[in-house]
């Protein structure tokens, strides 16, 4: 199948039909157009037999059938996904170009806006990196339509998910079976889309989703939730009781009850003590093995979400944990052991699909991941004191002006000289240049 090489071709095969001059999409939830109160699916799509099932996810030995919407309701998960889709989102994703020993900011390629501002009509680039890297870590994969104009990539459009799956034939060439929304199959080529994967894989060619691997942690977490839920709807709340050897009328206890609610309760009484008469003595409930099970089995299952995900425990929210002066090594631990992954899987995977050979040889696409690693002020004014150094400096200034998000000065584009004030290799330009 030939390249998309305008929006309009796109609208054309995947289901769009035009009422006048405005295009109008039928049933798609990803682009803008009428709600639906229902879901198609094609005779291949493996959501159907999950659905004929009526299993509606991932059945692990607890017997839950785990989707994602009720993966996203276990606050581990939850969180581990936020921070990671939300970090991917936000850190800059700059195409650069190789200058003889220097790179540049390929600022006037058309990739370049593609990837840091504006990816297609109705996502800015944060939206398009979360959503597609949600997409990889519950699918296993993400996929995206280019749209081409003059041969170079203008959009990058999202493809519904579960409606891809790609193929490779007995010659090792990779094209993709997509399902369109409106009924029907097409196979787009390799150079149609925009694709990434999870590191895991069993084939080499279908990434292995999270929901997979942590169905039955995601299952557990799930009966130990149902179980706390019945426990705080039909079991006994009480806090404890009051006993007796006498007899006691109506009206004496109806007094006590009132005197408990009137002088005992709310947070005004805390820690006061109570004045039995009659004989009455306290008798406190203590909770159960049962009961003191259930919350380890939570905070153990917890624990498990947190390893699948690869977050630190801290960042997770974790209230044993403590933060302390630990929090750059807990930032750096963050980026080396959860997303430095999938910076590479991301910067190959625009090098590899995006770029052309001949682009190849000079382009290539690079996170900025020093958002997530700037620390205090004090902590940066050290940082750009060393790497301004006279001696053995490695920033040029107006280098150290841009991590600050300041203005360039003239003169400020060359390495101090050892030995030489930057104040001194100004004022001495100034004098050869009188």
């Amino acid at each position: 199948m030939a390249g998309f090489t305008s929006p309009d071709q796109y609208r054309a095969a995947a289901g769009y039909r035009r009422n006048g001059a405005q295009p109008q999409r039928i049933g798609h939830p990803q682009l803008a157009g009428p709600i639906v109160a229902y879901e198609t699916y094609s005779l291949s799509d493996p959501a159907l037999l999950e659905m004929m099932r009526g299993t509606g996810g991932r059945t692990g030995f607890a017997g839950v059938a785990v989707n994602e919407r009720l993966a996203l309701r276990n606050s581990t998960l939850n969180r581990a996904l936020t921070l990671q889709c939300g970090s991917m989102g936000m850190l800059p994703l700059h195409l650069r170009r190789r200058n003889g020993r220097d790179t540049e900011k390929a600022t006037d390629h058309p990739l370049f806006n593609v990837l840091h501002r504006k990816p297609n009509d109705y996502q800015t680039a944060s939206r398009f990196k979360s959503y597609m890297q949600l997409c990889a870590l519950l699918d296993g994969a993400a996929y995206a339509l280019k749209i081409k104009s003059r041969g170079a990539v203008r959009q990058l459009v999202p493809l519904a998910r579960g409606s891809i799956k790609p193929l490779l034939s007995d010659t090792f060439d990779l094209t993709f079976r997509y399902n369109r929304p409106s009924g029907g199959t097409t196979i787009l080529q390799a150079d149609d889309v925009f694709h990434f994967s999870t590191p895991l894989t069993l084939d080499g060619l279908n990434g292995i989703s999270i929901l997979d691997v942590a169905a039955d942690t995601l299952g557990m977490a799930v009966r130990a939730q149902q179980a706390a839920a019945r426990l705080l709807t039909k079991g006994t709340m009480a806090r404890g009781a009051l006993e007796t050897d006498v007899s006691l009328g109506a009206e004496a206890i109806g007094n006590l009850k009132d005197s408990l609610r009137e002088d005992y309760a709310g947070v005004g009484a805390t820690d006061d003590w109570l004045i039995l008469e009659e004989g009455l003595k306290a008798k406190l409930f203590a909770s159960t093995a049962r009961d003191s099970q259930l919350v380890e089995l939570m905070k153990r299952e917890a624990e498990e979400v947190a390893r699948f995900t690869g977050v630190p425990r801290p960042l997770l929210m974790f209230d044993e944990t403590s933060w302390g002066s630990g929090i750059e090594q807990l930032s750096l631990f963050f980026i080396t052991y959860c997303l430095m992954p999938w910076f590479v899987i991301w910067e190959e995977a625009v090098w590899m699909w995006l770029l052309t050979p001949a682009e190849q040889q000079t382009y290539y696409a690079k996170f900025n991941e020093g958002a997530l690693l700037r620390g205090s002020l004090k902590d940066q004014a050290d940082f750009l004191k060393a790497a301004l150094g006279p001696n053995n400096g490695y920033l040029t200034q107006n280098e150290a002006r841009e991590t600050m998000d300041r203005n360039p000065v003239d003169g400020g584009d060359d390495l101090p000289r050892p030995g030489t004030t930057a104040a001194a290799i100004m004022q001495e330009e100034k004098t050869d240049a009188a």
